[in-house]
């Protein structure tokens, strides 16, 4: 088998086809038994495509070569990139401007403190463990504890039958704001990098004029967005042919991505604010009337092909070798600690008559948009070199294993501990 692979991917190198056609076999064979493991254990499918790409990524630590390839070649790398790009359309789909102000003040201070406290500790831990680190990796490892798995934390929930509940209403609307939030952060921690990376001094403003395009970008793109997709939407309805709908939704993610990269943010903002501005009223009359399939559903067979690239690639990337070194596994285990300690902090904007502990568990996973603070963390450089390395990058991912695991039954036993308060007290 290992002379095989070899061999395939000599050939590769003349053509790539064949390695991508190899890669993507490897990958999605992959992802279906990581997801399937997961699943049965009661995990989300995503940890398993994690842990999977792992253990495919350092076959090498057990003589089994010919794949590492994978972990670097450009056309999977860039068919990943278009995974996480429909995943956080997906994430915007999920969600709309009307449900973040239904949330009200509550679930807004809670996403704020859950996202200044895990920053602050998060660069607390690294300046005091990673002292000869630029303060660059401090802000980045800060920003990186920032985010909020809602699609995890929304499926536990569901599988409870506690969607209804306070803390369910707080913790979801708070994690699609940690969202926005994120990328937010995300966004203007690239900017200082960037700007660093070429030898220019970044003032006060100019952080405060990278927020507000971060901010004015989402606001402007949904004010646009909800005025031209219902007419784009229109105009296709005149267009003969099959799978219009998924068409026109993709070209507006596509085209909202673009638009955000232009201006200088992330294309990930763009395909988020994309997801937040359609809704089904603006393209019914495209979905016709005997279909009730949703533009989630249509979707699917789209990101059950791309974003387990994303996810298994992302696992393919780590290096078990680099926690050899000395102090890396107990940073890694020091990042998990403050990641979760921090969101703890979210109890204090919760008022009374809401379990505050449910609402610091439920806040806790970090999932697929750690991932893809990670990824983001690869591609910047520091007078061109990476601004993570393989341990750093190695240890932001199982920080993200880590709070994706322990979420779950926290969260189970949290709210069966509040039910059964609430029985012993009738």
């Amino acid at each position: 088998m290992p002379l095989f692979l070899n061999a395939f991917a000599t050939a590769a190198n003349a053509d790539p086809l064949p390695g991508v056609l190899l890669a993507l076999s490897v990958i999605l064979i992959a992802a279906k038994v990581g997801g399937d493991l997961a699943i049965r254990v009661g995990q989300p499918a995503v940890l398993g495509e994690l842990v999977i790409g792992i253990l495919v990524g350092n076959f090498g630590l057990i003589g089994i070569g010919g794949l590492d390839y994978i972990k670097t070649d450009a056309y999977v790398g860039l068919l990943a990139e278009i995974g996480v790009v429909l995943l956080l359309f997906e994430v915007g789909l999920g969600s709309t401007v009307r449900d973040m102000m239904k949330v009200g003040v509550p679930a807004l201070i809670v996403a704020v403190l859950g996202v200044v406290t895990p920053f602050a500790l998060g660069w607390t831990v690294s300046w005091l463990l990673l002292p000869a680190a630029s303060v660059y990796l401090h802000v980045f490892l800060g920003a990186a504890l920032t985010a909020t798995s809602v699609g995890i934390t929304a499926r536990v929930l569901g599988d409870l039958q506690r969607t209804d509940t306070a803390e369910a209403r707080i913790i979801l609307g708070a994690a699609v704001i940690d969202d926005v939030l994120g990328l937010v952060v995300l966004t203007t921690v690239a900017a200082i990098v960037g700007a660093a990376n070429d030898h220019v001094a970044i003032s006060g403003l100019a952080i405060a004029v990278v927020l507000l395009k971060a901010v004015g970008f989402l606001i402007g793109a949904v004010i646009v967005g909800g005025f031209v997709s219902p007419r784009l939407f229109g105009a296709a309805v005149r267009l003969r042919g099959t799978g219009m709908l998924i068409v026109v939704a993709l070209v507006i993610c596509f085209l909202f991505s673009y638009v955000a990269s232009a201006a200088g943010l992330a294309p990930i903002v763009g395909a988020f604010a994309a997801g937040l501005v359609l809704e089904p009223v603006h393209y019914r009359a495209l979905a016709g009337e005997k279909t009730e399939q949703s533009l989630e559903s249509l979707l699917s067979p789209v990101t059950a092909f791309l974003v387990p690239v994303f996810f298994v690639l992302m696992g393919i990337r780590i290096d078990l070798a680099s926690f050899t070194r000395p102090g890396i596994l107990i940073f890694s285990l020091a990042l998990t600690a403050v990641a979760m300690l921090g969101k703890q902090a979210c109890a204090l904007g919760v008022g009374r008559g809401v379990d505050r502990l449910s609402v610091g568990i439920g806040m806790i996973p970090r999932g697929e948009v750690g991932l893809i603070f990670a990824n983001m963390g690869l591609q910047m450089t520091i007078a061109g070199a990476p601004l993570l390395d393989a341990s750093t990058y190695s240890s932001i991912v199982i920080m993200v294993i880590l709070t994706t695991l322990v979420t779950p039954p926290a969260l189970r036993w949290s709210l069966s501990r509040q039910r059964g308060h609430a029985s012993g007290a009738g």
